[in-house]
């Protein structure tokens, strides 16, 4: 399977980040997208990978997690679950789409667009080494760890 380098894009994030991907060239990177802040599975999804990164900062690997919601939203997430890494916001879909994460989804009977819970995971050159789609929250934190873990 040939690798596909992540094309290159910016996204404004919490701190006053704005994320560009050359800018990790060297580095790891985990990229997970996840529906909403503060709701059940993403409150655990995010505390999970806090839980976990200083195994991520040790394998030289940095963590994003990206939703469409706003950067002020990120920042209260961010703040009351004490993230240690940067909130990516996508409110215009452009990202969540070039990772092709949109999804229709059932909500209730009712048929919605939303972001599929995935994450990617870029080698230090940039390319997608391994995603994971439709993502279960248990457990998923530690299985992208010691994947990142098993990279050079």
């Amino acid at each position: 399977m040939e690798l596909q380098t992540v094309p290159e894009f910016s996204i404004q994030g919490t701190s006053g980040l704005v994320f560009r991907p050359a800018d990790y060239r060297g580095r790891k990177v985990v990229i997970y997208f996840y529906p909403k802040d503060n709701t059940p599975g993403c409150t655990t999804e995010g505390m999970d990978f806090a839980a976990l990164h200083p195994g991520f900062h040790e394998a030289e690997c940095a963590v994003f997690g990206v939703s469409r919601d706003s950067v002020k939203s990120h920042e209260g997430f961010k703040a009351k679950l004490n993230l240690p890494f940067e909130l990516l916001s996508d409110e215009d879909e452009k990202v969540c789409e070039l990772f092709g994460v949109m999804k229709m989804k059932n909500m209730y009977g009712k048929k919605v667009r939303g972001v599929e819970r995935s994450t990617f995971v870029l080698d230090r050159e940039g390319r997608v080494v391994r995603e994971w789609r439709g993502v279960k929250v248990p457990d998923h934190a530690q299985e992208v760890l010691s994947f990142v873990q098993s990279l050079d």
